[in-house]
């Protein structure tokens, strides 16, 4: 397997890159320093926001790609290159449903900000994880002045037994993804990891070859059809694991920063030809 031809990689956030405790391997910044300098182009792709994965990474906030809001809104050095909202005549529908859902708490993912009406204070503390730019309302249906990008649903209930049935009537003409055990996003049809990484190959002129993608959850399948080197972690739901072409280890065993330090040998057995 030849990696040295690499010029794009994409990787998720939560199960992924991150370990169970959401934190960073300790040499992550010396390797994104070293595949800068080879000129490759690095991308966090995650359900989470895009100013939440700004902050998570800002260090190198000016020289990373951002794929936020699973797909919905791309930008790289505060450029955006893409934003694919939900049409807004369906959000209405979207929110009451999830409002007769048990043990479940809508997050409205606006392009400016999120929006929320309950305080449940477990959800609060997910909530706080993900969303740096939020705020509180008394009616999610009475915004009507922000671009909507995706409905996430925090669900206790689990969102793949529970949530994820009383939405998958629109499978076909919405995107629905489990993204976590708790969670359940719904985007435009046209929005997701896939694509958006099609719209970086096609700006930055990078074939499917030499593009590298990790994930470990549905809303990372599309993802995993756009890059010959596809990566699923150890700990990946089974159908990433089916779709990926390579498997590495867990999360919490640094299965993402193993692949990048292979890439980064074969890169330096290049040079030394």
């Amino acid at each position: 397997m030849n990696l040295s031809g690499v010029k794009l990689i994409a990787t998720d956030m939560d199960g992924t890159l991150l370990n169970s405790k959401k934190q960073l391997s300790e040499s992550f910044y010396s390797i994104f320093d070293k595949l800068k300098a080879k000129g490759i182009l690095f991308a966090a792709a995650s359900g989470r926001q895009l100013y939440n994965l700004q902050n998570e990474f800002l260090p190198v906030k000016n020289d990373m790609i951002f794929i936020g809001e699973n797909g919905s809104f791309v930008t790289y050095k505060d450029k955006e290159l893409l934003v694919q909202p939900l049409d807004k005549a369906i959000v209405p529908e979207l929110i009451r449903i999830a409002r007769t859902i048990p043990d479940a708490y809508t997050i409205l993912c606006g392009k400016k900000q999120a929006y929320i009406e309950d305080t449940n204070e477990d959800f609060m503390r997910n909530v706080e994880m993900y969303y740096d730019r939020r705020t509180s309302v008394d009616d999610l249906l009475k915004v009507t002045d922000d671009e909507i990008l995706k409905i996430a649903i925090c669900d206790f209930g689990g969102s793949e037994q529970n949530s994820y049935i009383f939405y998958k009537q629109f499978e076909g003409e919405l995107q629905v993804k489990v993204s976590g055990n708790i969670w359940l996003d719904i985007s435009d049809k046209m929005a997701d990891k896939g694509r958006a990484i099609k719209a970086l190959q096609k700006r930055f002129n990078i074939g499917f070859d030499e593009t590298m993608v990790f994930g470990d959850y549905m809303n990372d399948l599309e993802m995993m059809k756009e890059a010959y080197f596809s990566y699923a972690v150890e700990n990946a739901h089974p159908e990433i694991k089916e779709a990926a072409r390579f498997i590495t280890t867990s999360n919490d065993e640094d299965g993402v920063v193993k692949v990048l330090e292979e890439l980064l040998n074969a890169l330096l057995h290049q040079t030394k030809k």
